[in-house]
């Protein structure tokens, strides 16, 4: 039996179409219409940096124009229809799927306890109660109101105070829920105030495991269109990658799932899964919009670095960390995309004080001509970063335009 194999571009607009990639950016952005499209995304990863605007901003703004941040802070913090916890990073979930999250919990609970004492936050375990007590007198409470009198250094990863660090792990394990932000500080109450009982139900039995990962698998090959099982473990980092290519193994053999090759951009094929008639997918014929726009690093279809590559071969590793003599681009470089190709990379920065966007630099991607339309679409798609980014004014560097060639 022939296998399918889909062509680079067939899979290009397949995945472009499970992030809300293809069609143009447009419609609603508020309440139900936005929490549509998050659970179309899955998860919105949160992140700190605000060179232009914060990643989970700059994510929902590349699909809805319209969107703006304080439409995601009522959806989280007064509709309650989200929760934050943690895939791969920080996030904001719809509600709907905390009951999932409880595998992940449980295994928390163990793998945390023992890694946060082997570094050295002694001490937190004895403040559970305490810190527990306090936020029920008290109500939510970010991490600077607890802890009175211990010693507290400089607030990094590995600086928590022992209050601190039982807040987090309260969190992680499920005691406690983040019930919004002060600034990018979070406010923490329990968690049973704040979610329905019949969601935080434990996992009781054998079933319970393997409609969790089921759940897991099926929900992260649905956004992802095709997957090897590394992928699948990745997508929502809940469960094993034995686990899920244990599921594809039960899926086929049930007729569910269907081994398949993607051809990538270099050519070569790559086995991985997908459901059976994923050949008629309307989505492989349907061409990406053409419009240009500026993603997050953080975008949901960049944050696989590698299928990124394989896909679109555009290979980008954030630079944050890297030292500024050695950065190859810039401490924030944004991708570009235009339709269904990433054309190049941009750093840029709001300066409020200064009313502007400035742009520093960009690359195009080798073999992308920057010509006049392409510089046109550019600007066009800047004008409307501004209104994110809540500056009026675009300024260009000198000597901008890069060569990546």
């Amino acid at each position: 039996m022939n296998r399918l194999t889909l062509n680079n571009t067939e899979a290009r607009r397949l995945f472009l179409h499970r992030h809300g990639l293809s069609e143009p950016p447009q419609g609603n952005a508020k309440g139900p219409e936005l929490l549509a499209l998050i659970k179309r995304l899955g998860f919105v990863q949160l992140d700190s940096i605000n060179t232009v605007a914060r990643a989970h901003d700059l994510i929902l703004f590349a699909r809805r124009p319209r969107y703006r941040p304080k439409d995601l802070k009522r959806l989280y913090e007064r509709d309650r229809a989200l929760f934050e916890h943690w895939t791969h990073d920080a996030s904001v979930i719809p509600m709907d799927y905390y009951r999932w999250w409880q595998l992940r919990r449980q295994r928390d609970a163990e793998k945390l306890r023992n890694q946060w004492r082997d570094w050295r936050r002694e001490g937190f375990e004895a403040r559970f109660q305490t810190v527990l007590d306090q936020i029920r007198d008290e109500g939510p409470l970010c991490s600077s109101d607890v802890g009175a009198g211990e010693k507290r250094g400089s607030g990094g990863w590995w600086d928590w105070h022992p209050s601190k660090t039982a807040l987090e792990y309260l969190w992680r394990s499920g005691a406690l829920c983040v019930v919004g932000r002060n600034g990018f500080r979070k406010r923490y109450d329990l968690t049973e105030r704040v979610i329905d009982e019949t969601l935080c139900q434990p996992l009781q039995s054998p079933d319970d495991m393997v409609a969790t990962i089921d759940w897991c698998c099926s929900e992260a090959l649905t956004r992802l269109g095709f997957a090897t099982p590394t992928e699948l473990a990745a997508f929502w980092d809940h469960i094993s990658i034995a686990e899920a290519k244990a599921w594809c193994a039960d899926e086929v053999a049930q007729g569910r799932l269907q081994p398949i090759h993607i051809t990538c951009v270099n050519g070569a094929l790559r086995e991985c899964y997908a459901r059976p008639g994923i050949g008629t997918d309307p989505a492989l014929a349907l061409d990406p919009t053409p419009r240009l726009r500026v993603l997050s690093p953080f975008d949901p279809a960049l944050r696989d670095r590698k299928r990124a590559e394989r896909l679109f071969g555009f290979d980008y590793r954030i630079e944050i960390f890297v030292p500024e003599p050695k950065r190859r681009y810039g401490y924030y470089v944004f991708p570009i995309m235009e339709g269904d190709r990433l054309v190049g990379r941009v750093d840029m920065k709001a300066f409020r004080d200064r009313d502007t966007l400035q742009v520093r630099a960009l690359w195009p991607e080798p073999k992308v001509r920057w010509g006049k339309g392409r510089q046109s679409a550019f600007e066009t798609e800047l004008s409307r970063i501004v209104r994110l980014a809540d500056v009026s004014q675009i300024a260009f560097d000198d000597g901008w335009l890069k060569s990546d060639q």
